[in-house]
């Protein structure tokens, strides 16, 4: 039988994959010269945000309800990001020239808002059905649904490890 990995240590890499997304995600903007949409700014706030939840999770990894809770938050989180990933992705694929909503929705104030504060990380001046680049023919959006699509099932694992 193989030996799983600690709860601690699968936390520690969700988030780690986290921020190196989200670092790998800034250099690309700044050398190639990409403008991130507001649903790209969303995206880059899960993967922030699951960051965050990988580092308190692992720091209380010792309990099985802590590890389940915090794979049950982080399994929300990433799906929260697939979802937000999926609809961009349908915006490029099949709505070309559409604005990432009919009206601005709070979530479109909230990203102007958080790229006023922060513009590094946050400023949003893309549009949302652009792709813009592409790798082995997927935008980043793509990239972004099949690993947040992922990160939901490596946290859903962990839930339902935790509950044996």
């Amino acid at each position: 039988m193989r030996s799983q990995p600690a709860p601690r240590i699968t936390f520690l890499l969700i988030g780690l994959v986290a921020v190196g997304l989200v670092a790998g995600g800034l250099i690309l903007a700044r050398t190639l010269n990409l403008a991130a949409c507001p649903l790209c700014i969303l995206q880059r706030m899960a993967y922030l945000l699951l960051a965050l939840e990988g580092l308190l999770a692992a720091t209380l990894a010792a309990r099985p309800a802590a590890v389940r809770g915090a794979a049950l938050l982080m399994g929300l989180t990433a799906l929260t990001g697939a979802s937000i990933a999926a609809y961009q992705t349908w915006l490029q694929r099949f709505a070309k020239g559409a604005s990432c909503a009919a009206d601005q929705p709070w979530w479109e104030r909230f990203v102007d808002w958080a790229g006023v504060q922060y513009p590094l990380l946050f400023e949003a001046t893309g549009l949302c059905s652009e792709a813009g680049w592409k790798f082995l023919g997927l935008s980043i959006a793509e990239w972004s649904l099949i690993i947040f699509t992922a990160l939901t099932l490596f946290s859903l694992r962990l839930v339902l490890r935790s509950t044996r």
